[in-house]
């Protein structure tokens, strides 16, 4: 890592994952964390995310913050750092960090330097291990952008042991995948009655487009199959098995929801998975536990075209010629322009039931893939650098590492959270 504040520089399981970690040798305490040179690290800054997400600091960051831009190129964080002075004139001086993916010794550098490290560096299977094993061993928070079932599940077997050891908390899919889904999940079993067994759908709707880097990332999840399914398997064999209770997210049938007067379709996404793992870690999730997530289609036809084109799309993902002309469709770095962005909304409806209570409720918000999940990655980051939140390490989900202090985080800055209709 070399970086252009030499200043700076001088000074600087499922249910395991709530499992309270004993300070050891090794181990990063809360104190030494906060003598740490940089509160926040952001890697991967010049991305189009990235962009989205340091502008996002510059413009709500609390007085103080001590953060930092990392990448890969000093030109493109120079021509960053000068579009945020221009947002706010401190951030002439904001530390600059040169570090690539694949260069262990400059991730490490950066890892025992920040308090936190957020990453919006994909496809992740490709390019994120190397900082997660930098964040595990240094006792760091470590936060990504990733729908990646095989990144996410080989980053459990490899560093969910270390990261408990050093105390450090490795959230996965802190973006649009999987926020609204994980906390809109929790927010309504909060609505429902403890110690029952509960049934909980989600519905998701948006009209937004995806940017290069998104797609990429897809692409590269659906070209490895059976990449996915061993990780999984591997997974299943590491984590302890959930005694007493049982949280599941099977995959449920199109049918036509009634709740919704819509289409309901199968989302083939990670936020299902992201939501059992929550629902296994957390007692309040009840004593049996399940989740179903879908796409809300008011109109059939496009359902049925819906589930062609990610089927299409798969299939071609398996052909390499085919994967590569698909790839130059759109290149890492292109996103939506901000005129289309501003017309984007999501709108993620769940039905819940349990104990003879029916509970409808509502997460919403602006454009869903960038506006909304730079603020969503952003505030994430900065209530694991400042919040008060539960004793948690290793790989933990959302809903479990900040819970309740994110979403009101969230609701402030304008994602709302509501409850729709309760019944009896």
């Amino acid at each position: 890592m070399s970086t252009e504040n030499d200043k700076a520089a001088a000074e600087t399981t499922e249910t395991t994952e709530t499992t309270e970690t004993t300070e050891t040798a090794g181990t990063a305490t809360g104190d030494s964390r906060a003598e740490r040179t940089y509160d926040i690290v952001l890697f991967g800054a010049t991305g189009f995310v990235g962009t989205l997400t340091a502008e996002y600091l510059a413009e709500h960051a609390p007085r103080g913050l001590r953060w930092a831009l990392a990448g890969r190129s000093t030109a493109k964080l120079e021509r960053l750092r000068e579009r945020l002075a221009g947002i706010g004139p401190d951030l002439a001086e904001l530390p600059l960090l040169r570090a690539d993916a694949d260069d262990p010794a400059a991730l490490r550098d950066i890892a025992q330097h920040a308090r936190v490290v957020a990453t919006t560096v994909g496809p992740y299977i490709t390019y994120g291990q190397e900082l997660v094993a930098a964040c595990a061993d240094a006792g760091t928070d470590y936060l990504d952008l990733t729908g990646e079932p095989e990144f996410i599940d080989l980053a459990y077997v490899r560093h969910d042991a270390r990261a408990r050891e050093t105390g450090a908390r490795l959230v996965h899919a802190c973006g649009f995948d999987s926020v609204p889904h994980d906390l809109g999940a929790l927010f309504t079993v909060q609505q429902l009655p403890e110690g029952v067994p509960l049934r909980v759908d989600g519905f998701v709707r948006t009209n937004a487009t995806f940017s290069g880097g998104t797609f990429a990332s897809a692409l590269t999840a659906f070209s490895r199959p059976r990449q996915t399914a061993a990780a999984a398997r591997d997974r299943r064999r590491h984590e302890p098995r959930l005694t007493g209770r049982r949280a599941y997210a099977p995959v449920g049938p199109p049918r036509y929801a009634k709740e919704l007067d819509a289409w309901a379709v199968p989302l083939p996404t990670v936020d299902p998975q992201i939501v059992q793992r929550s629902a296994r870690a957390l007692e309040r999730y009840g004593p049996d536990f399940r989740y179903r997530h879908y796409a809300a289609v008011k109109h059939l036809p496009v359902a049925l075209g819906g589930v062609a084109g990610v089927g299409a799309l798969a299939a071609a993902a398996q052909l390499p010629p085919a994967r590569r002309w698909l790839s130059g469709r759109v290149k890492p770095g292109e996103g939506p322009s901000e005129e289309r962005r501003a017309k984007s909304w999501f709108s993620v409806r769940f039905v819940g039931d349990g104990g003879g209570h029916r509970v409808c409720t509502e997460v919403s918000g602006g454009d869903p893939g960038y506006g909304e999940t730079a603020k969503m990655f952003a505030e994430s980051a900065l209530c694991l650098a400042f919040d008060e939140l539960p004793s948690a390490s290793g790989q933990v989900t959302t809903a479990v590492a900040m819970g309740d202090a994110l979403r009101e985080r969230l609701q402030s800055a304008g994602i709302r959270f509501r409850v729709a209709r309760g019944e009896r």
